[in-house]
């Protein structure tokens, strides 16, 4: 049985933040929670990090309840624990209270042991122009890759 590539995307936030520090970290699920995200039920729109008791959850993440649980389902949009080194939480809970940043999921993997992983990043947000800028400059070289394309 092969088995399927599991890559879960917040698009929204290239959008919306200028990412600058990226960090892997294990995500704590219950077993419905990893049934249902091997089946691709899961989004990271909106989502994002904070830090509680000096632990790192993250809020927003919506994975849909497993069709086949019983009793047993989780809620879907559940706080979840993640999973980091120590002075890897001390750094970014020191960067986030000093600077204007925050913690925002991107991707939503499973790994070749097949654990879950979130891929998250330290961001700071863009201005309105500069999301602007950034939709320009996607749209030049989406025109010259057309351009490109045709010679």
């Amino acid at each position: 049985m092969g088995q399927q590539e599991i890559n879960i995307k917040n698009k929204r936030a290239l959008h919306n933040y200028e990412l600058v520090d990226k960090y892997i970290a294990g995500i704590q699920l219950f077993g419905t929670e990893i049934k249902s995200l091997r089946g691709g039920h899961a989004s990271l729109v909106d989502s994002y990090c904070f830090f509680n008791k000096g632990e790192l959850w993250v809020k927003g993440m919506r994975i849909s309840e497993y069709f086949y649980g019983t009793f047993n389902n989780h809620a879907p949009e559940r706080e979840r624990k993640l999973l980091l080194q120590k002075k890897e939480l001390v750094k970014l809970e020191r960067k986030v209270k000093e600077s204007g940043y925050t913690i925002v999921p991107l991707r939503l993997f499973i790994n070749d042991r097949g654990l879950a992983k979130v891929e998250i990043y330290m961001a700071r947000g863009k201005r309105e122009y500069d999301k602007r800028e950034t939709l320009k400059e996607k749209d030049t070289n989406r025109d010259l890759d057309r351009a490109r394309k045709r010679f």
